[in-house]
């Protein structure tokens, strides 16, 4: 298993963790972002100009272009995870993650889909989450 991002909102906000981890305390699954693969997209390049050395009287034009290059939703660079930390404890488990995003819509989204009671721990202070029904 390995740490992965799990959207869980609209904005794109995420849950940095492995997936049977964060499922544990929601009713319903998260799925990796990385699930659906990685995908070529295109960016528009504006058109500039470019200096060929220090103090160059007469740089060269390069024109607007479009290139193409890899996205990939869930990639991350070397093993530190992206955003703040938070616990989640029910009093059996006790689990550490990393979100992305304001911890408002975080609290929001457990508020909404506790499978259990347990308690949040943000960086600032703790939080009790009731199941959902």
């Amino acid at each position: 298993m390995s740490i992965q991002k799990h959207v869980y909102d609209a904005n794109g906000n995420g849950i940095y963790a492995e997936t049977a981890n964060i499922n544990y305390f929601l009713k319903t699954p998260l799925e990796p972002a990385s699930a659906a693969g990685a995908q070529t997209k295109q960016a528009n390049v504006k058109a500039f100009s470019r200096r060929r050395y220090p103090g160059d009287a007469e740089p060269s034009n390069v024109s607007a272009t479009t290139r193409e290059y890899l996205y990939d939703p869930g990639r991350r660079n070397g093993n530190a995870t992206p955003g703040s930390p938070f616990i989640l404890d029910d009093g059996v488990e006790k689990r550490a993650f990393t979100f992305t995003g304001p911890f408002n819509d975080l609290h929001a989204f457990l508020v909404g889909d506790a499978k259990m009671d347990f308690t949040v721990y943000s960086p600032s202070a703790s939080y009790e989450i009731t199941a959902v029904e």
